[in-house]
C-alpha cells in the first residue's frame, strides 16, 4: 500500500488541508483563517473528511513564532490569539498517527529543495513573501532552524527607524515586504495593486517598485551573511515578478558584496500555488522519517 499524509497549511488569511505525498495531491479543503477557535475546528473537520487507512501521519506547516518539538504553535503575529496551541498533540488524540510541526518557511524551503527550484543545491533560503515574510534555511545540505527554532525571522529585521508595522514592529522587513506590509500604503492590497500594475497603473508599478527595492535591501542581508547558492522566493514575488524584479536586484547589487551577488540565483518558487500543500506534506514525511 502506497503511503499517504495529511498536510495543514495554516496561513493569516487563509487554510488547507490536503491528502497526498511529495508533489501529489489527491483531495483538498481551503478554507479562510477567521477565528482561532472557528479555524481550529474547521482544521479538524477537514482532517476528519480526508482521513483514509493509508494516511501515516500529519504534518503542519505554520507561522512562527512555534516550538517545532514540542509542536506548539506560539502567539503568530498573524493568527491572533492562537496562544500556546499544541496542535499535534491535540491531532494524535483526534487521529491515532504521528503528528509534527514545522515553520512556514522552513516547510516550504524543504519542499522547494527537494522537489522544485532549489533542487541540486547544497545551500538556498526560501523566502515565503505572503501575508508576512520569513525565510527557510537550507544549510550545508541540512535544514537549520538555529537554537529555538528561531533562525530565519528576516520578517523582524529593521529596515526603518519607524513606519510600517510587521512582525509587531515599525520599519521592520515584513512591513514593507509581505501582502499585510504592502496594504499599509492604503492603496488596496497586494493582488489589487498587482492587478492594477499589470493594467498599467502608474501607482501600483510605483509601489511595487519601492517593494523591490526594499525586498532587495533584505536580501542583501540575507546574500551576506549565508553565501547561498539559490533564494527561493514564494507568493506575492511568483504572481508579481515583473514589477519587483529590476528594483529588487539593483538595490541588492547596491548594497550586497559583488562576489556573492554573482554567486546567488534569485528564483521564483518552482511549486507554484501546490507550495504550501507540499511544504505541509513534506512535514508528514519528514517527520515520520526522523
Amino acid at each position: 500500500m502506497d503511503l499517504s499524509y495529511i498536510g495543514i497549511d495554516i496561513g493569516g488569511t487563509k487554510c488547507a488541508v490536503t491528502r497526498g505525498s511529495g508533489t501529489n495531491i489527491d483531495e483538498k479543503i481551503r478554507f479562510d483563517t477567521t477565528g482561532r477557535d472557528e479555524t481550529l475546528a474547521r482544521i479538524f473537520d477537514a482532517a476528519e473528511r480526508l482521513m483514509t487507512r493509508d494516511v501515516t501521519a500529519v504534518g503542519v506547516s505554520c507561522g512562527g513564532p512555534l516550538d517545532a518539538k514540542r509542536g506548539v504553535i506560539l502567539s503568530p503575529p498573524n493568527l491572533p490569539d492562537w496562544d500556546d496551541v499544541h496542535i499535534t498533540e491535540l491531532l494524535q488524540n483526534r487521529f491515532g498517527v504521528g503528528a509534527y510541526l514545522c515553520n512556514d518557511a522552513d516547510a516550504c524551503a524543504l519542499a522547494e529543495w527537494r522537489y522544485g527550484a532549489g533542487v541540486g543545491t547544497d545551500s538556498m533560503i526560501f523566502l515565503t513573501f505572503g501575508t508576512g515574510i520569513g525565510a527557510g534555511l537550507i544549510l550545508n545540505g541540512r535544514l537549520y532552524s538555529g537554537a529555538c527554532g528561531m533562525a530565519g525571522e528576516i520578517g523582524h529585521v529593521s529596515l526603518y527607524e519607524d513606519g510600517h508595522i510587521g512582525y509587531n514592529k515599525r520599519g521592520s522587513v515584513e512591513g514593507y515586504c509581505s501582502g499585510g506590509g504592502i496594504a499599509q500604503y492604503g492603496k488596496g492590497s497586494a493582488r489589487e495593486l498587482g492587478v492594477r500594475a499589470e493594467a498599467g497603473d502608474a501607482e501600483a508599478v510605483s509601489i511595487y517598485e519601492r517593494v523591490g527595492s526594499d525586498l532587495g535591501k533584505a536580501l542583501a542581508i540575507l546574500v551576506d551573511i549565508l553565501n547561498p547558492e539559490a533564494v527561493v522566493i514564494g507568493s506575492i514575488y511568483v504572481r508579481s515578478r515583473e514589477f519587483i524584479e529590476p528594483s529588487m536586484r539593483h538595490s541588492l547589487e547596491k548594497y550586497a558584496l559583488a562576489q556573492s551577488v554573482r554567486a546567488v540565483r534569485i528564483v521564483p518558487a518552482a511549486l507554484g500555488e501546490s507550495l504550501g500543500d507540499c511544504a505541509a506534506l513534506c512535514v508528514a514525511e519528514m517527520g515520520e522519517r526522523s
